[in-house]
């Protein structure tokens, strides 16, 4: 088992645990989240699954975190995302800014079918669905089973498909595009007894706010599956949409659309972003910035061989597959599947600061423990990028890069001390990190009243030999 290596100090981003393994085997797995700006609010949902297996799955949970008011609610069952007879499997959050409207996609599959019954059978059993919210998700609609009137005849081509998961993204023309795959029957031998089948990524999208659906054809090859897309605006002004999937072949496939979605070019291997043994799903989230038009987030555990050490990769040319830098290492321990979101952070008489929130699978024996919610900025994913690259590794410096002006943290977004988060959302004592790491007695963890960089000085002026340490970003992000 390899690791690709982060910097050897480590500084860690404050977490908070918002789902958690049950004493009766009950798991949360498969993270989505969605930052609302105008209700300043995240919207973290899961899947809620009898125990880790896939075939377990059950029904959909949300949990609402207000960011200034530092307060995540309890835990709410989303009720009306199921079909009767079916497991409710891979959100896929996505919002229309133009109309207001959340929508909440995932997958149906009957019973407790299995994925790989599906693909040896070519027996197809699984719905897309969706439920929809006009009130900023405190409301849902019933769900709707959009299979046969979107894909038609065409499911018979395919033994299975899913959606994401994770964040669907809207373009600036108002398409919405929700992430999909799904495996294509190449051939059936046996006398149908036995399915040939090959994963495509692709997406659905809508040009009518969600009124209608269509989807568009999937990446040609290699292989991709689990999937998420950026819009990636360009220097020439045009736009590119950019996919980036999970694939069985040890690294990422990216592919590109020149036309929002309805056609991919051919898929290339992303040598940088190895993927551990069958792959893991990653999340991708583009943000604009001061030098090229769009930069790309990427994290996925950084272990070659286990899903291990969840680290934050970073492009600022995300066509070039060789063009990632990383990895900082943002959780240590067994850590899989991932969510990021893109928010940017007021401060009275300053530009905003740009941050991202991940949503993750974590925990301290399997990575299916919890699942943890995490803030950094822009400026600190910058500045714990490894400098150096190191021999027999995929890390690469990010080369005289600085954080831009606009990086610089806010002073004003902490909650007064006395503003406690919830009981509930405290992740467990054990995942404290060892004692060994603790930084030095006299060294005083920041009050809930600093900003969110008030101990994060730039690399130059930093101790050598930084000790490990977790530091308060917002009431929504504490560890006990």
């Amino acid at each position: 088992q390899r690791k690709i290596l982060s910097q050897s100090s480590a500084y860690f981003p404050a977490r908070s645990a918002l789902f958690r393994k049950e004493a009766n085997g009950v798991t949360y797995r498969v993270p989505a989240l969605l930052y609302l700006s105008l209700s300043n609010s995240f919207l973290a949902f899961c899947e809620e699954r009898l125990s880790p297996s896939d075939a377990q799955a059950h029904l959909l949970v949300m949990r609402k975190g207000t960011f200034y008011r530092n307060y995540w609610e309890d835990m709410i069952v989303l009720g009306t995302a199921q079909l009767t007879g079916h497991r409710s499997m891979n959100p896929c959050p996505l919002y229309d800014e133009f109309t207001g409207t959340l929508f909440l996609f995932f997958i149906a599959v009957l019973g407790h079918t299995s994925e790989s019954y599906q693909l040896v059978t070519g027996k197809n059993v699984t719905r897309l669905c969706f439920i929809s919210s006009n009130d900023q998700g405190n409301t849902w609609s019933p769900a709707t089973d959009l299979t046969k009137r979107v894909i038609g005849d065409t499911i018979k081509d395919w033994a299975t498909f899913a959606l994401g998961p994770g964040h669907g993204i809207q373009l600036k023309s108002g398409r919405l595009l929700v992430p999909a795959y799904a495996y294509h029957i190449d051939c059936k031998e046996c006398f149908g007894q036995m399915c040939l089948t090959t994963p495509h990524a692709f997406c659905f999208h809508s040009d009518t706010h969600g009124r209608t659906w269509r989807f568009g054809e999937a990446v040609p090859g290699p292989e991709s599956v689990e999937c998420q897309m950026v819009s990636v605006d360009q220097e020439d002004g045009t736009n590119v949409l950019y996919c980036n999937a999970r694939s069985p072949l040890g690294c990422r496939v990216q592919a590109l659309s020149l036309d929002d979605g309805a056609v991919f070019q051919d898929g290339q291997l992303v040598q940088r972003l190895t993927e551990p043994r069958n792959g893991c799903h990653g999340s991708v989230v583009g943000f604009p910035n001061f030098l090229t038009p769009t930069w790309v987030v990427y994290s996925h555990p950084t272990w070659t061989n286990v899903r291990k050490d969840l680290g934050v990769y970073l492009s600022l040319f995300p066509r070039d597959p060789d063009s990632w830098s990383g990895p900082w290492v943002i959780y240590e321990g067994p850590s899989a599947y991932s969510d990021l979101a893109y928010l940017e952070l007021p401060s009275a008489g300053a530009p905003s600061a740009v941050a991202f929130a991940c949503l993750f699978e974590c925990g301290t024996s399997t990575a299916y423990d919890e699942i943890s919610f995490s803030i950094f900025t822009l400026y600190e994913l910058i500045d714990n990028l490894p400098r150096n690259t190191k021999s027999g590794s995929n890390t690469q410096p990010l080369s005289n890069t600085q954080p831009p002006s606009n990086t610089q943290p806010p002073s004003n977004t902490q909650p007064p001390s006395n503003t406690q988060p919830p009981s509930n959302t405290q992740p467990p004592s054990n995942t404290q990190p060892p004692s060994n790491t603790q930084p030095p007695s006299n060294t005083q963890p920041p009050s809930y009243t600093q900003s969110f960089h008030n101990t994060t000085q730039p690399r130059e002026e930093r101790p050598e030999a930084r000790k490990r340490r977790t530091k308060n970003m917002c009431g929504l992000c504490n560890v006990s």
